[in-house]
């Protein structure tokens, strides 16, 4: 098994070889020169390898691209908003304590972006934004409701980031390496005033909305919330 240091060392050997990779590596091919084109597609074939050997040894340097923060924004509106969404169907619902609901909404070629509203009845609850590359088989929008696996001794009146080190499970360990964290989970006073941003489509794939009730060891929270495109 190799360690770590071992991985590096050889990251970076196989780094050094294909930056001194050129034509001028092959017989019979200059980098100045040549008669017929040069044999590329052996060329290609051998560094195409040590990439793909390079990643086996060195998971790391492929990463997800970093993802613009979202645009954001507030409203004394709460009253108007909840009106408005106690009359549209599935727009009010229950987060129980201890639970993450997640709303995945798939990119459509008709929008360049995604918007949401919502408000609380009375206490805060947990917010944040990611995004699954992986390809869009569905347009549908669906909601996926977890328990939170971890134990949780936060008191209610605490504040700052929530632990998310797994944003499908909460558990302490990311099993999708398609995600991208765009906003990372914090509690909002959704109960003071309406949270409200959007976000331009990096790409086609899917956003996850996450409602986080998992600090939460006695209260239920009532969300009043809105998702749709933009063009």
């Amino acid at each position: 098994v190799m360690t770590a240091m071992a991985r590096l060392e050889a990251a970076s050997e196989l780094q050094s070889r294909l930056s001194s990779l050129s034509f001028s590596s092959f017989p019979g091919v200059t980098s100045h020169h040549c008669d017929s084109e040069p044999p590329a597609i052996g060329f290609k074939n051998t560094k195409f390898a040590l990439l793909k050997l390079m990643f086996l040894l060195h998971p790391e340097a492929a990463q997800m691209p970093t993802l613009p923060p979202p645009t954001t924004w507030t409203s004394a509106a709460v009253k108007e908003l909840k009106a408005k969404l106690r009359t549209e169907k599935d727009s009010v619902v229950t987060v129980y304590r201890g639970d993450i609901m997640t709303v995945h909404v798939p990119t459509v070629p008709e929008a360049k972006k995604v918007c949401w509203e919502f408000a609380t009845d009375g206490f805060d609850i947990g917010f944040g934004i990611y995004f699954d590359w992986t390809p869009v088989t569905s347009r549908s929008i669906t909601v996926h409701i977890s328990e939170s696996s971890d134990d949780e001794d936060e008191e209610e009146e605490l504040e700052g980031p929530l632990s998310n080190d797994d944003v499908e499970k909460g558990s302490k360990s990311q099993t999708n390496s398609n995600l991208a964290e765009i906003l990372p989970v914090y509690r909002q006073d959704s109960h003071l005033s309406v949270q409200g941003g959007s976000h331009d489509f990096p790409g086609e794939g899917t956003y996850l909305l996450k409602f986080d009730n998992s600090y939460s060891l006695w209260r239920n929270k009532t969300l009043y919330y809105r998702v749709y495109y933009s063009a």
